[in-house]
């Protein structure tokens, strides 16, 4: 069980987040200071910290419980994540630095017009409202097993609004300095912590605990899915070609059409800079979902492959936090738990700012009837901070019923709508006739599709993002052909 000296360090991380956070944002004179850092951060921070917004408590907890109750299949998806980033950066990015833009929706604008650029804008909001809920109840997961080992009935909406209210104190002061400073300290901690656990679960497991796992099917991480017919081939999300497909179109949306991850990338000193932070995250990545996928698959051998009703839990995420309270030493467990909130925080603020600078650049700046000066602006855009974060707060209070691994469930609420967004951008580049009108058919038409592709169940949910993007653009050109 957990310790005195557990809590502390669990206390005392949140308080030095606080302070660092504050401290490491420091003063913001305009709305660029404050949303893009005066685009002067080093691309090496940019890059841990694109890796540490999309390494969320998802991955910490959500990523094990995959490779516990399946095999290493997810694996796959990462091939597809570095490939999508390639094209970003060689693509989109080039586009996003000419001219400064402040959102990635400002290239909408310029090639369609603000109804489009609103849209998109709007569309991201409504993903991060729900993708981000997710990812911050995940966090109450873990927190509440705590709370349980320890005799407290603490409740999930407790949690999350304690640790949504120490992320928006940092972000509200800080800005976007305070959030990528901030990420590049909070990935070492949960990426120290699982390494922890990698090493004292290999001290635990059987000596033979690999050829184990792998005569059981666990080691598995190509699927070829040749012995399926095509439409359980095209249903089945951890097939090879469906895996590297679909994660390349979701890296292409989520690195190159929301502002969540364009954001930091806008914030380097250059293009060049931009493209090695962005391309060098996707390697990382890699390397994390094997740490993730490895502390998984020695949880699977460390419990003899138990299921979950044997071992008294409710859901596949609370395997790696029931390891963590019961096994991990004193002093190491806070450790990793203090991990696990970081993964959460760093998403978080990151979603806060995003959320916060498309409202202010895309909404209040392109279709407010008088222009915001420099002070107003920046006194919207913390109250805008603020704002997004109770919302947030809000929305993570819905995910409490769901019972899928939380890892799958919030990418699938990703990739449902980051097609269109996706699409929408590729039509901007191909097609030269399509206007705005066209655009905004087509992307309404998209989430109309995708809906009823989610709700049939024919598509497995890595392949949302192509489909809605192929979707978007094929009936863009089309409706756009009559055009001259």
């Amino acid at each position: 069980m957990l310790t005195g000296l557990d809590y502390a360090v669990l206390v005392v991380y949140l308080v030095g987040v606080l302070g660092f956070g504050l401290w490491a944002g420091g003063r913001q004179q305009t709305t660029t200071d404050y949303f893009l850092g005066g685009r002067d951060l080093p691309w090496w921070a940019v890059l841990f910290s694109i890796v540490a917004t999309e390494t969320s408590t998802l991955t910490v907890i959500g990523v094990p419980a995959v490779a516990y109750g399946g095999s290493l299949l997810f694996l796959q998806l990462t091939f597809g994540y570095l490939l999508g980033r390639v094209v970003v950066a060689v693509l989109l990015l080039p586009r996003y630095f000419d001219g400064e833009q402040a959102t990635a929706y400002a290239f909408l604008g310029e090639r369609f017009g603000d109804g489009m650029r609103a849209a998109a804008s709007l569309t991201f909001m409504g993903t991060r409202l729900l993708a981000d809920g997710v990812r911050l109840f995940a966090t109450a997961i873990p927190l509440k097993v705590i709370a349980a080992a320890a005799g407290l009935d603490v409740s999930y909406a407790t949690i999350i609004i304690a640790i949504g209210l120490v992320t928006i104190a940092y972000t509200f002061v800080g800005g976007i300095k305070a959030v990528v400073w901030m990420d590049v300290v909070q990935m070492g901690v949960y990426v120290g912590g699982a390494l922890l656990a990698v090493g004292i679960l290999l001290g635990d497991v059987p000596g033979d605990w690999w050829s184990t796992a792998s005569a059981s099917g666990k080691t598995q991480v190509i699927d070829l899915g040749f012995d399926l017919s095509f439409a359980e081939w095209m249903a089945t999300p951890y097939t090879l070609i469906v895996a590297v497909v679909g994660g390349a179109f979701f890296s292409m949306a989520s690195h190159g059409a929301d502002q969540l991850i364009v954001q930091r990338l806008l914030a380097c000193r250059n293009l060049r800079d931009g493209q090695r932070a962005l391309i060098g995250s996707g390697v990382v990545v890699i390397g994390q979902f094997v740490l993730f996928l490895l502390v998984g698959l020695l949880l699977w051998s460390y419990y003899g492959g138990a299921d979950l009703e044997t071992l008294g839990l409710g859901r596949g995420d609370e395997v790696f936090p029931k390891f963590i309270v019961e096994e991990m030493p004193p002093g190491l467990a806070g450790l990793l738990l203090a991990g696990i909130v970081a993964a959460a925080m760093s998403t978080l603020s990151s979603s806060l700012n995003a959320l916060a600078s498309s409202t202010v650049f895309d909404l209040r700046e392109r279709l407010g009837r008088t222009p915001l000066g420099e002070d107003a602006a920046l006194r919207l855009s913390r109250w805008t901070t603020l704002g997004w974060g109770l919302a947030l707060i809000g929305f993570a209070a819905l995910f409490q019923s769901m019972t899928n691994p939380v890892v799958e469930l919030g990418l699938g609420i990703a990739s449902f709508t980051y097609g269109g967004l996706l699409g929408a951008f590729l039509l901007g580049l191909v097609s030269q006739r399509a206007r705005q009108r066209e655009a905004l058919i087509a992307y309404a038409a998209t989430l109309v599709a995708l809906g009823f592709g989610v709700q049939t169940g024919v598509l497995a949910w890595p392949l949302y993002t192509a489909a809605g993007a192929m979707v978007t653009v094929g009936l863009g050109v089309l409706l756009g052909s009559g055009q001259r």
